[in-house]
């Protein structure tokens, strides 16, 4: 599973990446993770506010720290 997370390296994108990290390792899901900093690429994705969680192409969250919940639902839908 490809999960990239869009953002400047706020701490929200940080907190992002940690959460994500910390619930694929809890669920043993194999995960690719990449951070997307450049202004350019996170618009290419139609994302105005950070940070952004894309996964396998699609977009699934933009502004804010998504809650442990929503972080498990997608390994759910998606693993």
């Amino acid at each position: 599973m490809d999960i990239k997370v869009l953002g400047t390296g706020c701490a929200n994108c940080k907190n992002t990446v940690a959460l994500i990290e910390q619930v694929a390792q809890a669920k043993g899901v194999a995960i690719t993770l990449q951070k997307v900093e450049e202004l350019r690429d996170i618009m290419g994705y139609g994302v105005m506010s950070t940070p952004g969680v894309v996964i396998d192409g699609k977009v699934v969250h933009a502004g804010g720290v998504p809650s442990r919940d929503k972080v498990e639902q997608w390994f759910v839908t998606h693993g």
